[in-house]
């Protein structure tokens, strides 16, 4: 029998943080983690154990016959001109002999990563819950993702932000006017993606129905009386910068009358819905938040 690899301390996770946001070096964070006294551990594979590992996260394959899966380009003129995404929609919906069935749409973005496989798994989770889904990729205009975080966080620092925003918001207008769109949507993201989820629900007004931001920025409190969709938030408890940011969010929503939750969750860092990075990934919280989000983007999106 093998023996249980060592936990490691929460040093290491907020370093991990750190530098995956741009606040360190590569070399500064080994450096770093290599210093930690992990009992059992040598520092690479403390790095190693940070890092994500796509075939651990993967819950639905994609090659599961249940969806149907493709890479579309839509059209951007006010962001980098073009945007590529991944493309889902369950296979039971265009199963009907007169005609395919009208879903609601989600878009689905990435952390400051790009369109990485753990989201794209996650656009393939969200098609099975009877959703049609794009997960666009804010690194097209550098190529795309390029198989590796590291290298995608150094694409994302180079890409101007305003026209990558405006990249998302093309997206969402393309999956909101298909013809096998019901023309409701909604938008849900994680750390970048889940601010740029807040962001869409300003910009979009009432062409959004909802958004559920995953650890995401608050955007300015002028802009929060624009919001006509309805919000879901979740943050981790030790994730202290994102967990402080919602009571005065909570506020701003109250007095702007939108309708809207908020969940802390406890124990849980920021990252915690992502099962590729194991050392961040909690199981209670992100199976909570999956199926609060499920109820919500129901509820909302597919109201008459």
């Amino acid at each position: 029998m093998g023996t249980e690899r060592p936990k490691l301390p929460a040093e290491a996770i907020e370093l991990y943080n750190e530098f995956i946001h741009g606040g360190m070096s590569r070399r500064a964070f080994m450096t770093r983690v290599q210093g930690l006294a992990v009992t059992g551990l040598a520092g690479t594979a403390v790095l190693e154990a940070l890092m994500p590992n796509y075939a651990l996260g993967q819950q639905v394959s994609k090659t599961d016959d249940r969806i149907k899966t493709s890479y579309e380009t839509i059209q951007s003129p006010k962001g980098n001109g073009t945007i590529k995404g991944y493309f889902v929609r369950p296979v039971s919906a265009d199963s009907r002999e007169a005609k395919p069935s009208k879903l609601p749409g989600i878009i689905v973005v990435h952390e400051n990563r790009g369109l990485n496989p753990h989201i794209e798994d996650v656009a393939r989770r969200f098609a099975l819950q009877n959703f049609m889904v794009f997960a666009p990729d804010g690194l097209t205009s550098q190529g795309g993702f390029p198989g590796d975080d590291y290298k995608g966080g150094l694409l994302f620092n180079k890409i101007d932000k305003p026209k990558m925003f405006e990249d998302m918001v093309a997206s969402a207008e393309w999956l909101k006017a298909r013809a096998d769109c019901t023309g409701k949507i909604g938008a849900t993201g994680f750390c970048y993606g889940g601010g740029v989820a807040n962001n869409l629900a300003v910009r979009m007004g009432a062409d959004i129905t909802a958004a559920v931001p995953f650890y995401g920025a608050v955007p300015p409190a002028a802009e929060i009386p624009k919001i006509k969709a309805a919000v879901l938030v979740h943050h981790g408890e030790l994730d202290k910068n994102g967990a402080a940011s919602w009571p005065a969010y909570d506020k701003a929503l109250t007095e702007a009358g939108v309708p809207h939750e908020g969940f802390i969750y406890p124990g849980a860092v920021h990252g915690f819905n992502c099962d590729a990075t194991p050392e961040r990934y909690n199981k209670a919280a992100a199976d909570l938040a999956w199926s609060r989000t499920i109820d919500w983007f129901n509820k909302y999106t597919r109201a008459a």
